[in-house]
């Protein structure tokens, strides 16, 4: 009788420890950081934006020598007129390890432009090639996939500053 009192034990504790094991939630270390682009409404007919590099800084800064960590980028002129209305695309991703994202900077080429009354205008974004567009988050990556939505205000951001001269002055956000 003692030893059928034991082996039962012992599959309970078995099917115990088993559950508890399954149950348990995964510690994974990394995360699959992926920003995605989306923008409001405005009057004109295109807004192009020349998007060359995504990069994004951690609260732990020994990533890379300045704490800036490139992404893997869909580098390409986006019209943000064709991201509203709940449409958006994803811009850059990377696997980090679970840390805190501080800044996320997008480096611009030298292709933009707005499109207004079917007029082209180049679109000048002051220093937009060299330090960046830089929005300031704080975002602790713990999910397997963080999704970070960048609202690009186009309406609030390209402003007329003369006769055809257009100049952009990033209103961003993060949704």
């Amino acid at each position: 009788m003692k030893k059928s009192n034991l082996i039962m034990f012992a599959m309970v504790m078995l099917v115990a420890v088993g559950t508890i094991y399954s149950c348990k939630k995964d510690n994974d270390t990394t995360s699959t950081l992926q920003v995605r682009l989306t923008d409001a409404p405005t009057a004109l007919q295109e807004v192009n934006v020349d998007i060359k590099e995504v990069h994004v800084k951690f609260s732990d800064d020994s990533l890379s020598n300045d704490g800036w960590v490139t992404l893997v980028t869909n580098a390409r002129v986006y019209n943000l007129l064709n991201l509203q209305n709940g449409v958006d695309t994803v811009l850059a991703t990377g696997v980090f390890p679970n840390d805190v994202v501080k800044e996320i900077r997008f480096v611009l080429g030298p292709n933009n432009s707005v499109k207004d009354n079917g007029v082209v205008y180049p679109l000048v974004i002051p220093s937009g090639g060299s330090s960046g567009l830089k929005i300031k988050i704080k975002k602790s990556l713990q999910a397997t996939l963080e999704t970070l939505v960048i609202d690009f205000d186009a309406a609030l951001s390209v402003k007329q500053e003369g006769l055809g001269d257009y100049k952009l002055r990033p209103v961003l956000k993060i949704k």
